[in-house]
């Protein structure tokens, strides 16, 4: 039992900071404690879960953004915030659907945070993308392991 309870907690510990501008690969992990044979909706709930909490922080700190992005420690660069900002402006909310992929995803969601969308819509679109790039992963381990 306290094997689980760890394993669960590095998971959404990993899938928490992955999805914030930090460096992590939540996916090998949900891999590899799904090939360890843990219930796989269990893994899949606990890595969204931390995955779209880490994306709020993300768009907190962009609500924060003009305040605190002239300072030397703030970990978005006004290029990638620009980037950022215009690929939002020109796609709109729907383009949180790719809150999932690696390195735009994070600048995706700090941009929404900044272009102050609301959370509620944000929450939607982001635990729909995250969730089911979890879900597609678990179904191709499962079809590769069975």
């Amino acid at each position: 039992m306290l094997e689980t309870g760890l394993a669960l907690s590095g998971l959404f510990v990993v899938s928490f900071v992955a999805a914030t501008i930090l460096p992590a690969q939540s996916e090998s992990a949900l891999v590899a404690l799904q090939l360890s044979g843990y219930p796989v909706a269990l893994l899949v709930v606990v890595a969204s879960l931390g995955n779209i909490l880490g994306a709020i922080v993300n768009w907190i700190l962009g609500r924060g953004t003009e305040r605190f992005k002239e300072r030397r420690w703030f970990p978005v660069s006004a290029r990638a915030l620009a980037k950022a900002s215009a690929w939002y402006r020109r796609w709109g909310y729907w383009s949180l659907l790719l809150s999932w992929a690696p390195i735009v995803g994070d600048a995706l969601t700090v941009a929404a945070g900044f272009l102050r969308e609301p959370l509620w819509r944000f929450l939607l679109l982001v635990a729909i993308a995250k969730t089911g790039r979890y879900v597609v992963l678990a179904a191709a381990t499962a079809g590769l392991a069975g």
